[in-house]
């Protein structure tokens, strides 16, 4: 199970052995996309259980405009009754979810509103951001009976709404001045209270938590354990090209992608084209190490692809709109993403070696040498190559085939590129290819 549910009876008298279910929400910190996730899972359990109410504890600042106005719409379209407790704090996007649900109550000296939509930097986001904020509120407020004007108020501080708020301060209520305008029913100290003001009598409460499936998801969104696995997703990728048919290093890598880019998708950061872009980067550089010749376009357009995805896969963007994302994020999740690029690195270039010493490797790999002193060659040429000119039957990038007269040999440069047709010179002719340079 991706979640666990802990039952509590609280209430029940003997006048009635009908029990009425309810579940119990908390939305007790930032609106982001672990909440998104969880109020998502939690009307999924409410279903499972067939609950009768559902109740959410609230006291948040705010958060995602997006991720706010996604639980708006699933609270919405849920067709058993929904109570909102405001336990100190519904600002921002609190106000907006508060809103949403049929019925508001407020514990002593709380407060709903203030839902300017801000940059994390605190700035007034762009106007298209508050005009879709405004209409959101105004049209969530018209669903559950509540008016809209207020509702829309909460958001411009240009708006006026007589005997209520002045042009140049949005609308923030305290308890008393929200049931005085239609935005709490009532002013209470608990949950109990706020099923006995509704006369449930007979319940009871199902608390909804996240399980172990659930927290394991949120121990791999660490940024530490990110930049660990970008290291072996990097590494793995690597020694699975120098050591072609071992499978083990390309297994450790699709295995660390499948825990870096699932716990992100699942918490809606990672997006599915993020995810191309990474498989795409994936795909220019190995083009670029056995196709295409020296380093150039296409192994620098494959690191920037790779590197850029593993950063926006952290990131809440909206196709590379970041003005909802908080400047340490974007350092953070840069950070985590080079820092597993240079953990990678160091393992490849210096860990390396010392792999290949470990009992592990020698298992399988062969260890044993076949050296010349003992009899033992790689040439099995008739007679000597070295000096002999023909020309490049293939492109030598820097492997190739080369002809002398009307026979065919492998051949390699030095690493310099030749064009399929140019003359060649033979400088070597020990082992199985011919070593050649341009003519």
């Amino acid at each position: 199970m991706a979640f666990f549910s802990r039952s509590i009876t609280l209430a029940q008298t003997p006048e009635s052995d009908t029990v009425d279910k309810v579940l119990l929400m908390h939305i007790q910190q930032t609106i982001d996309p672990r909440i998104n996730r969880y109020v998502n899972l939690g009307l999924k359990e409410a279903d499972n259980e067939e609950v009768d109410y559902i109740v959410i504890e609230m006291d948040t600042y705010g958060g995602a405009l997006t991720d706010a106005d996604d639980i708006r719409t699933m609270l919405l379209n849920y067709e058993k009754p929904i109570f909102v407790f405001i336990n100190k704090d519904a600002a921002s996007a609190g106000a907006l979810i508060s809103i949403a649900c049929d019925s508001i109550y407020m514990a002593p000296g709380s407060s709903i509103g203030a839902a300017t939509v801000v940059t994390q930097d605190g700035q007034a986001a762009p106007d298209k951001y508050q005009s879709y904020m405004r209409s959101i509120m105004r049209s969530t407020a018209e669903a559950k009976g509540r008016d809209p004007q207020i509702a829309e108020a909460m958001v411009d501080e240009n708006l006026e709404v007589p005997g209520i708020s002045e042009e140049g301060q949005v609308i923030t209520f305290s308890t008393s001045e929200a049931i005085e305008h239609g935005f709490c029913e009532a002013e209470v100290n608990s949950i109990e209270d706020v099923l006995d003001l509704n006369n449930i009598k007979n319940y009871e409460i199902i608390e909804f938590k996240l399980g172990a499936t659930e927290k394991i998801i949120s121990f791999f969104l660490n940024p530490f354990i990110s930049g660990i696995l970008i290291l072996i997703i990097i590494g793995g990728i690597y020694f699975e090209l120098q050591t072609p048919g071992v499978g083990f290093p390309l297994i450790a890598s699709i295995v660390a992608m499948a825990l870096y880019f699932t716990p992100y998708y699942l918490n809606g950061l990672a997006e599915n084209w993020e995810i191309a872009i990474f498989f795409v980067g994936i795909a220019l550089i190995i083009l670029e190490i056995f196709v295409i010749p020296g380093f150039g376009v296409a192994g620098i357009s494959g690191i920037i692809c790779t590197v850029g995805s593993l950063v926006l896969a952290m990131l809440n963007n909206d196709i590379f709109d970041f003005s909802f994302v908080r400047p340490g994020e974007i350092f953070l999740a840069l950070t985590t993403t080079l820092a597993g690029f240079s953990g990678a690195f160091i393992v490849m270039f210096i860990g390396g070696v010392k792999l290949t010493q470990t009992r592990a490797f020698k298992r399988i790999a062969l260890q044993d040498t076949q050296d010349s002193s003992e009899g033992f060659t790689s040439n099995f040429k008739e007679e000597a190559f070295t000096g002999k000119t023909g020309i490049a039957y293939t492109v030598l990038r820097p492997s190739g085939k080369i002809m002398i007269g009307e026979e065919i040999y492998d051949a390699y440069t030095r690493g310099n590129y030749i064009n399929k047709g140019e003359k060649v010179i033979v400088i070597s002719d020990e082992g199985t290819s011919l070593k050649v340079k341009k003519a």
